[in-house]
């Protein structure tokens, strides 16, 4: 009876986190979804209970949102931006930070520290000198110009993520592979990248993630509304000088982070299992 009731108490403990945990994690979602439907007057009336409909729910906020701001285009820029800077991402880490993870010596692990150095340089101090490379290629006003940006800040962190990931594989797999007869090249290709697919797909999700969050670059160097992306169109067409409208805010927002929180929860396990790797290791 004794070890019944413990169980219970264990159970109850277990489930009592849990539901903590998501109430607390998914409630910027939930008041996101509340304020994106609610009417202004029951907005701003600080009577009204916040958390429910205290009048109809409109759609007036979404209407504003599609059809007097450019957030689909802008979303639209977000993902091919997030994407092609995903892309040039691995193009770059994934064999920069193998190469390091295998070059012996201290010579590996400095440069590796190196690498991780850059990424900690604030933007706020980059901005200005990238404004002037920017310039220079005559990528102004254009979203080329944060494409070739951003691989500055996701390379570096990316490469040192994997360079830990990497220097956990055992390298006996690698030397039985030179000798079924597989090129280094070969090896890396159907041995070390599948072994590698947590590390990669967690460096897929920071470096996306990063790309749509950027502020201060986006900002520096685009200025044309059809060019921007999400996270400098919305504040900017949505905040007018004090007026706030926090109705179509919320709902962008809302869409906005909805795709990045279901990839995070698909693939959590893997996330997880690639950070810890690369950061350990």
């Amino acid at each position: 009876m004794a070890a019944r009731r413990a169980g219970l108490a264990g159970a109850l403990g277990h489930w009592t986190v849990i539901v903590t945990f998501t109430a607390a994690l998914s409630f910027p979602f939930l008041w996101m979804l509340i304020t994106a439907f609610k009417r202004t007057s029951d907005l701003y009336n600080v009577e009204n209970n916040p958390f429910v409909f205290n009048q109809a729910p409109t759609l007036e906020h979404l209407r504003l949102l599609f059809q007097e701001t450019l957030f689909v285009r802008w979303f639209l820029n977000s993902t091919f931006v997030g994407a092609v800077v995903v892309a040039i991402t691995l193009l770059l880490a994934v064999p920069a930070a193998y190469a390091l993870a295998r070059l012996t010596g201290r010579w590996g692990q400095q440069l590796g520290i190196g690498i991780f150095l850059t990424y900690l340089v604030p933007p706020t101090l980059l901005f200005i000198p990238l404004s002037r490379l920017v310039a220079e290629l005559h990528l102004q006003d254009s979203i080329w110009s944060i494409v070739l940006v951003y691989p500055t800040f996701t390379v570096p962190f990316s490469t040192w993520l994997l360079m830990g990931f990497f220097k956990s594989i055992p390298r006996d797999i690698e030397e039985a592979a030179l000798v079924d007869g597989l090129t280094r090249f070969g090896a890396f290709l159907k041995l070390i990248i599948p072994i590698s697919v947590s590390g990669i797909l967690t460096v897929v999700i920071f470096a996306f993630t990063l790309t749509t969050q950027d502020f201060v670059y986006a900002l520096t160097f685009i200025s044309t509304a059809e060019h921007q992306t999400v996270g400098v169109g919305v504040p900017i067409f949505l905040v007018r000088g004090d007026v706030y409208y926090w109705g179509s805010l919320m709902a962008a927002c809302l869409l906005a982070s909805l795709p990045i929180a279901l990839v995070y929860n698909v693939f959590l396990d893997r996330f997880i299992a690639g950070f810890t790797v690369g950061a350990v290791k």
